[in-house]
């Protein structure tokens, strides 16, 4: 038990500590409004496109693509969304808040925290697995996002289809992932054609492909430094409700609509889901609402400041809701860590 413990703090420790920092580092007047208004935009506009691009190009063959796995993380999270979209409405009457609430129910550190809680669950199998996993539910999460926060941002209390569409394809997230997914796919094309690829970003173009991972690595420390700089304890108490809810879906609820799903259809044969598959779901349904969440309320003209405290407290209690989830599953024979 110790070792699942270790696992899951692990995991989650890091970002706390950079968090941390960032409080230390604006207290003592080290980073300026300036800088971390900047620091924001960079990561934003440049960073996380780099990111995703990157995590989604890295995949190797389409054929290692659990289709059922991910069908289901799918279903799950709209099922999830759903949910959170009438919470968020019960939970506070102001629009700003609504959709940072939403986007917390639904929407985990998959890319970063989730991949490297399903390594150390279940190895590099489950790791391949959860990376294929996100491919596909990054993209939605980003969709569902602009989405969420369109619906309740500042001056749009009723969002037509047409600019909530515009706002998805002006999403700087959305760039990464779908031209990572063009690029993954014209690699995809030339294998089919010629057995090999002739072309690659990382074998013709080295020094563009060095510089965006890079820039994937500069992107969680800066992100990170910049949300502890942002962050006020003294909004706490004006915020409590709203944190405790959207907490309590994040690390709570969420995981207990999407894995214990999982459960319940792979015990009756629905599902092809075993110890390779769960580390994947436990790092997408258990894992703190993403660090970008913050920077797209920021950046949409939505309540900045819950978003920051939501992802500081999910992140926190994130590390004790993992240890009882990993336990869970373990005592089921689905997971050996």
């Amino acid at each position: 038990m110790g070792h699942i413990f270790y696992t899951a703090v692990d995991a989650v420790l890091p970002m706390i500590l950079l968090i941390l920092l960032g409080i230390f580092l604006r207290k003592k007047k080290f980073l300026s409004d300036g800088f971390l208004n900047t620091g924001n935009k960079l990561v934003f506009r440049w960073g996380l496109p780099c990111m995703l691009f990157v995590n989604v190009y890295s995949i190797r063959s389409l054929n290692q693509i659990p289709w059922d796995l991910i069908a289901y993380a799918v279903a799950a999270i709209l099922v999830i969304f759903f949910l959170g979209l009438l919470t968020s409405v019960w939970t506070t009457p102001v629009p700003q808040r609504r959709g940072v609430i939403l986007q917390c129910c639904f929407r985990s550190n998959s890319a970063i925290i989730g991949l490297t809680l399903a390594a150390s669950l279940g190895g590099g199998e489950a790791e391949t697995v959860a990376a294929c996993v996100t491919a596909v539910t990054i993209p939605l999460f980003n969709v569902l996002a602009v989405i969420s926060l369109s619906m309740f941002g500042k001056g749009s209390h009723k969002p037509t289809v047409g600019h909530i569409l515009l706002d998805i394809v002006k999403n700087p997230l959305i760039h990464g992932v779908f031209l990572g997914i063009a690029c993954l796919l014209l690699r995809w094309a030339q294998t089919a054609i010629w057995a090999e690829p002739v072309f690659t970003i990382q074998g013709n173009l080295s020094p563009v492909y060095t510089a965006l991972t890079w820039i994937k690595s500069l992107t969680t420390p800066l992100s990170l430094l910049v949300l502890g700089g942002q962050f006020v304890f003294s909004a706490v108490k004006e915020l409590k409700k709203e944190i405790f809810v959207a907490t309590l879906w994040r690390v709570v609820l969420a995981p207990l609509i999407g894995i214990g799903g999982a459960v319940v259809l792979a015990k009756m044969g629905w599902l092809r889901c075993g110890t390779m598959e769960f580390p994947a779901l436990v790092g997408l349904f258990a894992s703190p609402v993403a660090v970008s969440s913050a920077i797209m309320a920021s950046q949409m003209d939505n309540d900045e400041q819950l978003a920051t405290q939501l992802v500081v407290w999910t992140t926190i209690s994130s590390a004790f809701t993992v240890f009882a989830t990993v336990c869970i599953l373990m005592a089921l024979d689905l997971l050996r860590v």
